[in-house]
């Protein structure tokens, strides 16, 4: 916080820094007894009729009055990264785009319209890397169209936590009725040490193509032609699968995609039975394996909010979460923008 020379608390901030990443301290109105203010640090999204709106990093907006600021002054844009590969949040959207790419696209200005017959929400919403060309409301009514006109509700993908993630976007579709359904992370970390990881890599199988054993143990069941036509998109994709007991569905399987210094990981699942054996591990590593065969120097991953055993098994492998990302449905009803 920022204190002055004579010691006291003051409020640095001002509606100029709508878009500016801040750290303010708020007095808490019903809060625990001995407990007066509270911090909040993120994306200063609006101030308008005496109310602040603060986006953290994770896509919460935190809604301050004017009147309960005690202190608060501009930090920088992002913290320090103290591990892992460096990449802006940009580099890391485009990346992923590229690794699970829809069967049919257009651009709307620098944003891109994406869709799959509702084939997961990646791939059936729009990535907004840019300016959309044409004034924002004009732009979602745009897009509200597109998917209309092919029966799929209308999805835009955001991301919060990083240098030049989009947090003033976020407040501008919460303010417009979209509702986030979805939060999830991007990680990132340094290939080499998965490679080192898991067992023996003959237990392993590699193919450019999914199968049916290995789409029998994907866990989208009845897989179309479209998914398909996703899951084999990307630069270089890599399909791994470890045989179990029963001959037509693998004891585990895994995805990766290369993508020059990149390689993405997704679709690592174990038979339920086998858990704990070390075998997503054993995946993800001859995966990476390959992935450095191929000049891959880092990787990426995907994984849920309220995925724990996920989240500390990837934490465990040297990822670390480098940005939120989440998708927007637009509001039901005629007119919304």
């Amino acid at each position: 916080m920022e204190i002055s020379a004579a010691g006291r608390l003051e409020v640095r901030i001002t509606t100029a820094d709508v878009g500016k990443r801040v750290s303010v301290r708020s007095l808490i109105e019903h809060g625990p007894p001995g407990e007066k203010f509270t911090d909040t640090v993120g994306v200063l999204t609006s101030w308008d009729h005496g109310v602040l709106r603060i986006t953290r990093k994770d896509g919460e907006s935190v809604r301050i009055a004017e009147s309960a600021l005690v202190a608060g002054k501009v930090v920088p844009s992002a913290p320090a990264r103290r591990r892992g590969p460096a990449a802006s949040y940009e580099e890391l959207a485009r990346v992923s785009a590229r690794a699970w790419r829809p069967v049919e696209s257009e651009r709307l200005g620098e944003w891109e319209l994406r869709a799959a017959k509702a084939f997961t929400r990646r791939a059936n919403s729009v990535l907004p890397l840019g300016d959309p060309g044409v004034p924002l409301d004009e732009a979602l009514t745009a897009v509200r169209g597109w998917y209309g006109a092919r029966g799929l509700p209308a999805y835009v993908q955001t991301a919060t936590g990083a240098q030049g993630t989009q947090e003033l976007l976020c407040a501008e579709l919460e303010a417009r009725g979209w509702v986030r359904e979805v939060t999830a992370e991007l990680w990132v970390g340094p290939l080499a040490p998965v490679a080192d990881l898991g067992g023996e890599p003959s237990e392993v199988v590699l193919s450019r193509e999914a199968d049916e054993a290995w789409l029998a143990r994907y866990r989208r069941k009845g897989v179309s032609e479209v998914a398909l036509r996703v899951l084999s998109g990307g630069p270089s994709v890599w399909f791994a699968t470890v045989p179990g007991d029963d001959a037509d569905v693998p004891a585990a399987i895994g995805r990766c995609v290369v993508d020059g210094r990149w390689a993405g990981f997704a679709a690592v699942e174990v038979d339920p039975a086998r858990r704990r054996q070390g075998l997503a591990t054993t995946v993800m590593a001859a995966l990476a394996r390959r992935a450095l065969d191929e000049g891959a120097s880092a990787a990426w991953l995907q994984v849920e909010e309220d995925n724990a055993g996920a989240r500390a098994l990837y934490a465990h492998m040297g990822f670390a979460a480098h940005h939120a990302y989440h998708h927007y449905r637009a509001p039901e009803g005629e007119g919304a923008p």
